[in-house]
């Protein structure tokens, strides 16, 4: 199993990366997002992947990112899901991002995939949601946040909805509920946690 690949960009396609490791040409296949952030040729780049072997090939696929890698795993799980259709879903959509559409049920976001419909994404929400929790789904979007901080506004503004979401949750409702009255609010960029807390409870 190759858990991770490290060399030079040789050639980057629309999803295809060759990365020279030792003078040996791996061909990996990539999401459209990281295709967009690939360093360019010549450069050194590394990709975590993954492996599938079936009876007429054996692919790899990369990623920037070992959170999206962990999302193409459980992805991957869900019936009728193949590599082909989450790495689909992981060029419109980031590992962050699928894990709040599934907590709040939210199978438009989802359905925005290339060859995701309606169903194949209520699909995703069923039987993901099980193997995802609000607490973790935080903890990655902070881990995200400080290795990409943006803007002090926006890293604000996105703690002020977090912590929304976690008051609902500790009052008694379910993620699902607490993140869709949260999307429910119009929320700008000077509102704190204690105005987003009191519109969210006006939408339940």
């Amino acid at each position: 199993m190759i858990a991770y690949l490290k060399g030079i960009v040789a050639a980057v396609y629309e999803n295809v990366l060759i990365l020279d490791v030792n003078q040996v040409g791996y061909q990996v296949y990539v999401s459209g997002r990281d295709i967009s952030n690939m360093p360019g040729t010549g450069q050194e780049a590394q990709v975590f992947t993954w492996m599938s072997v079936s009876q007429d090939a054996i692919r790899l696929y990369g990623f920037l990112q070992e959170d999206d890698l962990e999302m193409f795993r459980l992805l991957i799980n869900v019936s009728g899901i193949g590599p082909k259709a989450a790495l689909g879903v992981l060029s419109v959509l980031t590992a962050d991002d699928i894990r709040f559409a599934v907590l709040s049920d939210d199978v438009k976001t989802i359905a925005k995939a290339p060859g995701i419909g309606n169903k194949s994404a209520q699909k995703v929400i069923l039987e993901l949601k099980d193997k995802l929790s609000l607490e973790d789904a935080f903890e990655h979007r902070l881990s995200s946040s400080q290795q990409n901080p943006g803007t002090a506004a926006n890293v604000i503004h996105s703690e002020a909805r977090d912590e929304a979401v976690q008051a609902l949750a500790a009052l008694g409702y379910s993620a699902g509920e607490a993140l869709r009255a949260v999307n429910r609010c119009e929320i700008t960029e000077n509102m704190d946690t204690e105005t987003i807390l009191k519109l969210a409870l006006k939408k339940i």
